[in-house]
């Protein structure tokens, strides 16, 4: 009895005339994945659901790679079998015999979509769950809180029947919208926001701030590890490591001590929007929420704005903290993140940080920094890391 793969799509339904190129880069997406796991596999998509078709039967690997595709909705492992009753009711018993020993309760849940077939749904379910429990007389039928559930599609061509579906990753295809910035410090907060975003069908580039010898390799090496997780998702992201401790000399130098960690974030904005320039990246994301330090509150947020005319994207403004960590831990970013190695925002943080700066006294303050040697500087000195091929300097024309 062959088994195939099914794979449902939620948002794709919304697309209307676009729907052909969301769905075409999802399949482009998910073979990217099987390849990893099938030396050979065909997949076809019909009546909007993808089917994997393979000899391999390794789905326990496929279903760890499939959860992390964007742009599935659920998946199921199936039993493909001819328009026929008998055969259905075989792939049923069977269905039933591989999770039998999780309970005694079951259900048989009937989908129809070939209006043709000679029973109706709620007639499949009934005749099949007669055979179920003469054939295992130790199970009883539970419609509302069955800890088995069957289910039966009919289709055009063939009928399907599994007992178990597994949630997807959800949002759009990687690769249907633009590329944008993430600036990761190594926290908690900054790989969510790139999660999040990526989930959103962006594809990301990662822009790292160094401050050596303040900051250790540790530090970079963490970054990296995180970037690692996230391609797990976004597929290839370049990361960019910025030398960031001329600048923060500079600044704790020159200006007033409260305003040290707005310039910063600052001179942040101004050298990733011209790295994104230069890679046609469309927009910056942060991991910024609400009120959460003092670099995040509303004056706060409104002076590192007035600092680009880049779009910038904040998907963890409004989280609460605990919902934030819920989510790194998901995608097993949480442990990483929470590693003792400071970042150089940490290391320069004053003791007393403005709360609420006014925009025209951190310009003010700028004016006594050489603000376009420092970020010439930074840029000629960044390095990429292409965790698809190798590190290299960076090289603006």
């Amino acid at each position: 009895m062959k088994k195939v793969v099914l794979i449902k799509f939620g948002e794709l339904f919304l697309k209307g005339l676009n729907r052909p190129k969301f769905e075409r880069t999802l399949v482009k997406n998910i073979q990217k994945r099987v390849k990893k796991i099938f030396d050979n596999f065909i997949i076809k998509i019909s009546d909007s659901i993808i089917y994997i078709f393979s000899e391999s039967e390794n789905y326990g690997k496929l279903e760890r790679e499939l959860k992390k595709v964007f742009g599935i909705s659920n998946f199921c492992v199936a039993f493909l079998v001819k328009k026929q009753i008998e055969d259905i009711t075989q792939a049923a018993i069977i269905c039933c015999s591989e999770v039998k020993q999780i309970g005694t309760a079951f259900k048989i849940k009937t989908k129809r979509s070939d209006k043709n077939f000679k029973l109706k749904s709620p007639e499949i379910s009934k005749l099949i769950g007669k055979s179920i429990l003469k054939k295992y007389k130790d199970l009883r039928v539970d419609l509302l809180k069955p800890q088995i559930e069957i289910s039966i599609e009919i289709r055009e061509e063939y009928a399907f029947v599994y007992n178990k579906i597994t949630k997807g990753a959800g949002g759009m295809p990687t690769g249907v919208s633009s590329k944008v910035t993430v600036l990761l410090s190594g926290g908690i907060d900054s790989p969510v926001a790139g999660y999040m975003m990526a989930r959103r069908g962006v594809s990301l580039i990662a822009i790292h701030f160094a401050s050596p010898p303040y900051t250790s390799y540790k530090a970079q090496n963490k970054v990296e590890r995180l970037v690692k997780k996230l391609i797990e998702y976004a597929e290839n992201i370049k990361l960019f490591v910025v030398k960031f401790t001329a600048i923060q000399e500079t600044i704790e130098k020159n200006c007033n001590i409260e305003n040290t960690t707005i310039i910063g974030r600052r001179m942040m904005i101004k050298i990733a929007e011209k790295i994104s320039n230069n890679e046609n990246s469309k927009a910056l994301i942060t991991g910024e929420s609400l009120g959460q330090v003092a670099s995040q509150t509303m004056n706060s947020l409104i002076c590192t704005n007035a600092s680009t005319k880049m779009l910038v994207l904040r998907p963890l403004i409004g989280m609460d903290k605990n919902d934030i960590v819920n989510i790194a831990k998901k995608i097993e970013t949480f442990k990483i993140s929470i590693e003792p190695f400071e970042d150089c925002c940490t290391v320069f943080t004053p003791k007393h940080p403005a709360i609420n700066p006014k925009l025209e006294k951190i310009i003010e303050d700028e004016k006594k920094l050489n603000e376009t040697c420092l970020i010439s500087e930074a840029i000629k000195n960044v390095q990429i890391i292409d965790f698809d091929k190798f590190s290299e300097k960076l090289a603006f024309v």
